[in-house]
């Protein structure tokens, strides 16, 4: 994740006046570099860049700009790092001042879909449910394809709302998006491990149902990423089910994705 193009109709919907590094690309001329600035009253970007030693001005209506690029911010890398490896309750700070700094400006979503992940690890659920129905005020296809779907039905399952989450599954199933239809199955597995008290019962259909099917029909790369997880949680449940070998095959295959 290293930049993001926003269309110039995302960028109109622009309330604040701060200015952010980043690039303008109108739809005739060439593409400006500089501080960028979304005036409301007028419905402009004024662009402040560096014409030999001198600062200068570019005014653009907004019917002039074809899109704008903006970096990531600063410490986002740093903060997803960190939910990774289980220290969300540090990264909240982060995440959060991100959301802020960067609302309407698109790198918000990104972070709070972080911000959810950082919430759960923490233990706060229903912060973590207030983060994510923010998105959803914004894009209610999210609660069942893309990247933030996953961390949504965590918060499901962990707020026990079993019949919403089997709703974004099935809906998830039938999008087709590949990617979607395979953490759709990670999370089956997910549930039959909930609600299974840990019987052996459980793992078994855990893998059978889930993490397995995961490994065995999505090979193909936009699946990479849930094809890991299921490697991962199938290795949980083989060693519970004191079959260390197999978990081992399966932590392996998961480190080489």
């Amino acid at each position: 994740m290293k930049k993001l193009v926003l269309s110039a109709l995302a960028i109109a919907a622009i309330s604040s006046a701060w200015a952010i590094q980043g690039t303008i690309y109108p739809k005739v001329g060439a593409p400006v570099q500089g501080d960028i600035k979304w005036k409301v009253a007028s419905k402009e970007y004024t662009v402040a860049y560096k014409k030999g030693n001198t600062v200068v001005n570019g005014n653009f209506k907004e019917n002039e700009v074809d899109s704008l690029e903006i970096p990531e911010p600063a410490n986002l890398g740093k903060a997803i790092e960190m939910v990774g490896n289980k220290q969300g309750r540090q990264a909240i700070p982060l995440l959060k001042q991100i959301v802020a700094d960067y609302k309407m400006l698109n790198w918000d979503k990104p972070a709070a879909r972080w911000l959810v992940s950082a919430y759960l690890d923490s233990g706060d659920a229903n912060e973590a449910n207030k983060v994510a129905q923010s998105i959803l005020n914004d894009n209610k296809d999210a609660a069942f394809t893309g990247e933030f779907a996953p961390a949504y039905w965590q918060v499901l399952l962990k707020l026990g709302k079993i019949p919403q989450l089997e709703n974004c599954l099935k809906k998830a199933a039938t999008s087709g998006d590949r990617a979607s239809s395979a953490a759709a199955l990670n999370m089956r597995g997910d549930i039959i491990l909930a609600q299974g008290g840990g019987s052996n019962e459980s793992y078994t259909k855990a893998l059978t149902d889930g993490y397995l099917r995961v490994a065995l029909m999505y090979g193909d790369d936009p699946c990479k990423n849930a094809r890991r997880e299921a490697y991962m949680k199938a290795a949980d449940c083989f060693r519970k089910l004191n079959q260390a070998s197999r978990a081992n095959d399966m932590e392996a295959k998961a480190k080489q994705l």
